[in-house]
């Protein structure tokens, strides 16, 4: 018997290595996604925007993917990063809890590079020396035509990472539940 649980605690073990290596498979999130995933974002700072279906249901779409990473890059320096794709599911699950779905998310600041982030910091005492933008597992968004005051408790209610509020943004991340603001 002790065999049978080892054989089946290994079998377990190597689906689960397996499944972290393997990308494109998905995940189940601790919030309600629609199954077709589309996301309009927009630069703030560019004016570029991408409408685009990250994920079909089945699997995330690298198209549709490598498109909202090029939004969310560091425009100062001109880099892209992978993106963490809960971030997108998360953008996707507050655009559910508002009832808008086509809204457009306007994008603050997504992938930061760490010259980025250190010039920053060197101008303003609120941003982190080992922030997850540098990671790529943070968004600052705000949505067109929503108050903050929604838009916060909305991604609050999803319980899952982090969630500030500033005044003319709301800051989420995929790193441990917490909030401010």
């Amino acid at each position: 018997m002790a065999v049978l649980n080892r054989r089946k605690f290994l079998f377990c073990s190597g689906v689960a290595a397996a499944s972290s290596v393997i990308p494109n498979i998905s995940q189940a999130s601790s919030f309600v996604v629609p199954s077709s995933r589309i996301l309009t974002l927009t630069s703030i700072h560019t004016g570029e925007t991408a409408k685009c279906e990250y994920h079909n249901g089945d699997i995330y779409l690298d198209d549709g993917l490598s498109e909202l990473n090029h939004i969310c890059r560091d425009f100062r320096r001109n880099e892209a990063a992978m993106m963490d794709r809960v971030l997108y599911d998360k953008l996707n699950a507050i655009l559910s809890k508002l009832n808008a779905e086509d809204a457009s998310i306007k994008i603050v600041s997504g992938y930061r590079s760490p010259a980025t982030n250190e010039m920053l910091r060197k101008r303003s005492g609120g941003v982190a020396k080992k922030s997850y933008h540098m990671k790529g597992q943070a968004i600052d968004f705000y949505v067109e035509g929503y108050s903050m005051r929604d838009v916060h408790k909305a991604a609050m209610s999803l319980r899952s990472g982090g969630v500030g509020r500033y005044r003319d943004f709301i800051h989420i991340d995929t790193g441990p539940t917490r909030a401010w603001g």
